[in-house]
């Protein structure tokens, strides 16, 4: 059996080419925890999390001092075992945020290392069922100076692309200010572009939310995403009830048990759970064998190179969220490849894992201190 003898975590720092607006918060950088997790076979694999715009040394100190001394000496292809684990020790630390997302980057690079030492694409690893997957181009970002026409020109230039599927920011304004905004993306897509909304924990009473999205329900958005805080389960649900358009939510909630309080209170029917945050890969395809069994959906936040997998990987999952460029989601600033997208759609890699490594070069750019090491 591979056992694991070592495991690497550093923190980077990637910052943005421009402050970027959402509708609750102000973002200048990104930053990552990243590891590295190798056993005696000599295969190595990788993982990552985004644990925020700062602090992301909270999750490379969990990994380092908590969990990783967990893995070591363990079958590294025994991984819902060493997930459990893990879990287990960092009950009394966290069972939401930074400790799980640290948690969840190990996850996915046990899952990585075992597809790479088996040599078979992530996808078909896990017992895929497709080779190509839908996106949709995710952006419309407040940005100084660029008003209604320049959202108008971004979306263009994703139809341009090839796209037929796109997501806008909503919440920073006002509500008719707002509306101005979908109304001029509705004109670009047209009536047969699927068109969704972030409001990113917009709203903190129902009667401004219902309010909004009475406003916008005549330019037939997909969904709105995160229209409350994450904890605010009853207000998704009553939002739920009270307009026509879908909600969706659930890309920082951690842990299947969380997923399914949304779907049995029928809060959401798109679940956005992000492996990096959730608890991996582990967790996540509990979560979409989950929304299956209730008729629900499952549309990864984020992260088109890690979740392109998985959406090929089970059937539950429908869109991955792609960002054109690498300006405001940055991660690809770290890595050695990326998925493309051409006519809307990711056709997955043939090679072995995630297909992907960190790039060295950005490495010696991004990395704040050296690689941190625990090993037998």
């Amino acid at each position: 059996m591979p056992v694991i003898t070592r495991i690497e975590v550093a923190t980077a720092v990637v910052p943005l080419p421009r402050v970027t607006g959402i509708a609750r918060r102000t973002i200048t950088n990104r930053e990552y925890t990243l590891v590295r997790i190798t056993a005696d076979d000599g295969v190595t694999g990788i993982g990552f999390c985004y644990p925020g715009h700062s602090g992301a040394n909270i999750a490379t100190l969990a990994v380092r001092d908590l969990l990783a001394p967990v893995l070591l000496g363990r079958d590294a292809d025994l991984i819902e075992g060493a997930w459990q684990a893990m879990y287990q020790e960092a009950l009394l630390h966290g069972r939401v945020g930074s400790v799980v997302r640290g948690l969840s980057a190990l996850d996915i690079a046990l899952w990585d290392r075992s597809a790479r030492a088996a040599a078979m694409p992530l996808h078909k690893y896990l017992g895929g069922h497709s080779d190509e997957v839908p996106a949709y181009a995710s952006g419309g970002y407040y940005l100084d100076g660029k008003g209604v026409d320049g959202l108008a020109a971004e979306l263009q230039g994703y139809q341009d692309l090839g796209f037929s599927a796109f997501k806008i920011k909503v919440g920073r304004v006002g509500v008719e200010e707002d509306r101005a905004r979908i109304a001029a993306a509705r004109e670009v897509v047209g009536p047969e572009g699927v068109l969704m909304l972030d409001a990113n924990n917009a709203w903190s009473d129902l009667p401004s939310a219902v309010r909004a999205l009475r406003r916008w329900e005549e330019f037939d958005p997909y969904f709105i995403e995160e229209p409350f805080g994450p904890d605010d389960i009853e207000n998704h649900a009553r939002l739920a009830k009270a307009t026509s358009i879908t909600v969706a939510t659930g890309e920082i909630e951690a842990g299947r048990w969380r997923a399914k309080s949304l779907l049995d209170a029928e809060a959401a029917v798109i679940l956005q759970c992000d492996a990096a945050v959730c608890g991996g890969l582990s967790e996540l395809r509990k979560i979409a064998d989950l929304a299956s069994a209730y008729g629900a959906s499952l549309a990864p936040h984020w992260f088109h190179d890690l979740h392109a997998p998985m959406v090929g990987a089970f059937p539950a999952a429908t869109f991955v969220e792609y960002f054109v460029g690498n300006d405001i989601h940055n991660i690809g600033a770290l890595l050695d490849r990326q998925l493309d997208v051409a006519g809307g759609v990711i056709r997955l890699h043939q090679t072995p894992g995630l297909g992907f490594g960190f790039s060295e070069e950005a490495l010696d750019r991004y990395l704040v201190g050296p690689w941190e090491v625990v090993e037998k």
